[in-house]
């Protein structure tokens, strides 16, 4: 087992909190000239998910950090002129291409993985391939058919073949078209000076330790091996020699890493006030989340109506550096319904009324309407500042 130096630095609950507002992009001014490219390139990862309610998380992730950017923006920003690939990081994400060697190391687990769930009929993946080389870019239901019958896990030898190879890396997922992943070479994908596995898997573990650690700011094993899905032996393995510093802080019971640079100048600036996608990579451990901010955070929507708590897409607020509540939101037209609306108290009614406010506009709403309020004391509040803003 490595032998880890002792802590060179303390840092007390705030200080952690507001390095980790910093490092995830919510504290001080955003590089608007850097743009989505820049989040993207900030956060190391972006996850993706089928869900959108008022938009797709992974247009939620740079709106959060910059404000009202164009959703074709975002979708350009990512995809065109090879700036990104998605992979199997945290999730299913957008990553920045100048990871792709990083992920050596889970490229060589798949290819060597003894057994898989999905049969593969003989020479389907050489067939697959062999069609890309000459028709590609192309989606699996180009290449011949996703799905053999209305199941959603019930895939073609096709869709089967192509996703292996994408786990392999022979294969890239170059853009999202209505959804559909669209799947080229990576040869043709990825440029050549990118394109290799010659990292060894130390190396590729240690890099990504340590950009997740910049990525987090400061946080404990399990914090940063959560961020890329590494496990923690992986993580115990490199941390020592990963450029992160061991430190302290207030109140929480496991050691933890800063990235050294982070720790070099205070976070300042301005907080960012907006509502979350539940899949931000702010919030994405919930252990994390509760010793940060006092805040328990859950995904609902795979969870039964009835047993539902605060609502099918609940999206934490943040203002002030502090996560102050939720809103489940839906849209009907032209306005933005907050179908079920939870705070902490009437003092965060106006940074939710702003928050509201400014997300109906970026996805072309001009009203908003707020159903349920939790607690009888927050909704006038919420409704006259609304009503204030709207007019």
């Amino acid at each position: 087992m490595t032998t880890l130096p002792p802590p060179v630095t303390e840092l007390s609950a705030d200080e952690a909190r507001r390095l980790a507002l910093r490092a995830q992009g919510f504290l001080g001014a955003p590089d608007r000239r850097a743009g989505v490219r820049g989040v993207l390139r900030h956060l190391g990862a972006v996850q993706l998910d089928t869900i959108s309610v008022l938009a797709r998380s992974h247009e939620l992730i740079p709106y959060a950090r910059l404000g009202a950017v164009g959703r074709g923006t975002v979708e350009a920003a990512y995809w065109e002129d090879t700036h990104a690939f998605e992979y199997w990081s945290h999730a299913a994400c957008i990553l920045p291409i100048e990871e792709w060697p990083h992920f050596a190391f889970r490229r060589r687990a798949y290819r060597n993985r003894p057994h898989w769930n999905h049969h593969l009929p003989d020479g389907t993946y050489d067939q697959v391939v062999k069609q890309l080389r000459t028709e590609g870019p192309l989606t699996a239901t180009e290449l011949g058919g996703a799905k053999r019958t209305s199941e959603w896990w019930d895939w073609s030898g096709t869709k089967v073949a192509v996703e292996r190879a994408l786990m392999y890396g022979e294969v890239v997922c170059v853009e999202r078209r209505g959804w559909k992943r669209v799947y080229d070479l990576a040869e043709r994908a990825v440029p050549a000076e990118l394109l290799h596995d010659e990292l060894d898997d130390a190396e590729c573990l240690r890099r990504l330790v340590r950009l997740a650690g910049q990525s987090l700011g400061v946080g404990t094993r399990a914090d940063i091996a959560d961020y890329h899905r590494l496990r923690g032996e992986q993580v115990n393995a490199v941390i020592a020699d990963s450029g992160l510093v061991p430190v302290t802080v207030e109140g929480w019971s496991k050691p933890a890493w800063a990235d050294p640079a982070a720790l070099q100048a205070p976070p300042r600036g301005r907080h960012r006030t907006t509502l979350l996608s539940p899949f931000d990579s702010l919030v994405w451990e919930r252990a994390r989340t509760e010793r940060i901010f006092g805040f328990t955070h859950r995904l609902e929507a795979y969870v039964p109506k009835q047993k539902r708590v605060h609502g099918y897409f609940a999206m934490p607020v943040l203002a002030g550096g502090r996560l102050v509540g939720r809103v489940d939101p839906a849209r009907e037209g032209l306005t933005l319904v907050a179908r079920q609306v939870t705070l902490d108290g009437p003092k965060a009614a106006p940074a939710v009324a702003q928050a509201l406010v400014e997300a109906a506009g970026w996805v072309g709403c001009t009203d908003v309407r707020v159903e349920r309020v939790d607690a009888p004391d927050v909704r006038e509040p919420l409704t006259r500042e609304l009503a204030r803003l709207l007019t």
